[in-house]
């Protein structure tokens, strides 16, 4: 069996606490490697070491900084190949969706190349009489990224490249259940030609994220996971003086209006509620259509297309739409909770529980689900299902379904689809929601905006990627300078008398 190890000083390096934990392939049920999971000494170690190596690269101009960026960019779509397999094997995705994985973060390394313009300061001149003042943005130093299973890729890119940009040190804690692309990404970004030491990814659970969050070098954390372990992490940073980025869960709902290409809303449904098993943080997984007679034509379309959707392992070809959940723990959730879904009354439109795939019985497979008629009050409902589970609440009118997103607790991404512009315009204005979709079902922002969610999906007032990271990196120094007469008048040549 594999063991994998941490990158700590660019080198793969052992652990040595003794304590591992394992690595599976989803689709199997299969332990394929084991992961060391690092004590506090290893932690602190790499922390010190990383601090040590910040203070020159800190000091290495930007200009410099950005071409490190540009080498990281041409290897990651060098070895795109190499890096979507280790997705795919780890976490289940499929190939074409673990390419589009590693495209997404490679995107936001693409704009770090360009990092000198987002680190400019500010200045102006004669402030006050004879007075100068300008603002310098100048990096934090070792700072953090906490980063969950669901895009191996991605999410790590997002959190390590604005951060060494800026001129930072990073440590960086993958998801346990998928290290190896991180450490993969960590040796690329070394062979680019960043100075030993500048990222180190420790792995590591809970022993490791309370230690970061408790260490004086660490200056700022950034998190992606579940809402309850973001609020855990920006109470305990900001406790400790840490800036802190958190994003958190999300029940993302899409409105449908009568006015709907219904084929196109299906569609976009389809891929947007399934894609990925469901495992995502912008994944639709509530569908608002408005009216009786677009919920019942809605309905209709999207069952032979969720049908057809075909399930299976990576390795079966690129026609395969979507692959495993993460965790035998995943599947029997998500299995508990369209039982509970059906026993409060929910109809069940189709039902993926009992799905089983020849040869991959122990696999984490979960067949899609579709429930109609389902209520604000079922736990199918408020609860964040990550899997392959699409929902059909029925609204009468388009303030009706607008107020269902307004009340819900969380408000990461939302959606409408509708052909008239008033409507979408007001629904832009007025939802209380981070990312909205306009006949657009995921409205991941591209890598020059900013991704964030309000409401209980993001803690934090900043967001990622695009120019809130070089915020949220960097740290603004103000200096006021004057400077008195003397010698700008020149010599004086002729005799001058005592005063």
């Amino acid at each position: 069996m594999q063991e994998l190890t941490h990158y700590i000083n660019g080198e793969m390096v052992k652990g040595t606490s003794g304590r591992f934990t394992d690595v599976y392939n989803p689709a199997t049920g299969e332990v394929q490697a084991k992961v060391p999971l690092a004590s506090i000494e290893e932690l602190t170690k790499a922390i010190e070491d990383a601090a040590e190596a910040q203070v020159a690269w800190a000091a290495t101009n930007p200009q410099r900084r950005a071409r490190v960026m540009m080498k990281f960019g041409a290897l990651i779509n060098e070895h795109m190949e190499e890096l979507a397999e280790l997705v795919s094997k780890e976490h289940g995705k499929t190939i074409p969706d673990a390419k589009g994985d590693v495209q997404r973060g490679l995107e936001v390394v693409e704009v770090c190349m360009g990092a000198p313009s987002m680190l400019k300061g500010e200045y102006m001149d004669n402030g006050g009489p004879g007075i100068d003042l300008y603002a310098m943005r100048q990096a934090l130093g070792v700072v953090a990224g906490i980063t969950p299973f669901n895009f191996p890729a991605m999410i790590p890119l997002w959190k390590m490249a604005p951060a060494i940009a800026c001129g930072n040190a990073m440590i960086l804690k993958p998801s346990e259940r998928c290290p190896s692309t991180s450490l993969r990404l960590a040796e690329l970004l070394t062979e680019a030609g960043l100075p030993k030491g500048v990222l180190q990814v420790i792995n590591g659970d809970k022993e490791v994220v309370d230690g970061i969050l408790d260490n004086e070098t660490i200056q700022a954390v950034g998190f992606v996971g579940s809402t309850p372990i973001a609020q855990y992490i920006y109470g305990r940073a900001a406790t400790n003086g840490k800036r802190a980025q958190c994003f958190g869960g999300a029940k993302n709902h899409m409105i449908i209006m009568p006015d709907a290409d219904l084929d196109k809303a299906a569609d976009a449904l389809i891929g947007a509620g399934y894609g990925a098993a469901g495992e995502r943080c912008m994944a639709i997984s509530v569908a608002v259509p408005v009216g009786q007679e677009t919920a019942d034509k809605l309905i209709e379309k999207l069952v032979p297309r969720v049908e057809a959707l075909k399930v299976g392992p990576y390795t079966a070809g690129d026609d395969v739409d979507y692959g495993p959940v993460i965790t035998a723990a995943s599947k029997e959730r998500i299995n508990k909770l369209i039982t509970s879904g059906v026993e409060q009354g929910a109809d069940l439109v189709i039902d993926g529980r009992d799905f089983s795939l020849q040869g991959y019985e122990n696999g984490f497979f979960c067949g899609p689900s579709l429930f109609d008629n389902v209520t604000p009050d079922m736990e199918i409902y408020k609860e964040e299902i990550f899997g392959p589970v699409l929902s059909t609440v029925r609204t009468e009118t388009y303030e009706e379904a607008l107020d269902l997103i307004m009340t819900n607790n969380y408000g990461n991404g939302t959606a409408i689809y509708t052909a008239d512009g008033d409507t979408a315009r007001d629904f832009a204005h007025r939802v209380n929601v981070g990312m909205v979709g306009i006949n657009f079902p995921i409205p991941v922002p591209l890598s020059y905006f900013s991704f964030g969610g309000w409401k209980k999906s993001a803690f934090g007032d900043l967001n990622q990627y695009g120019p809130d990271a070089f915020k949220f990196y960097t740290k603004t120094k103000t200096v006021t300078a004057r400077w008195f007469s003397g010698i700008k008048d020149g010599a004086a040549l002729n005799f001058k008398a005592m005063d």
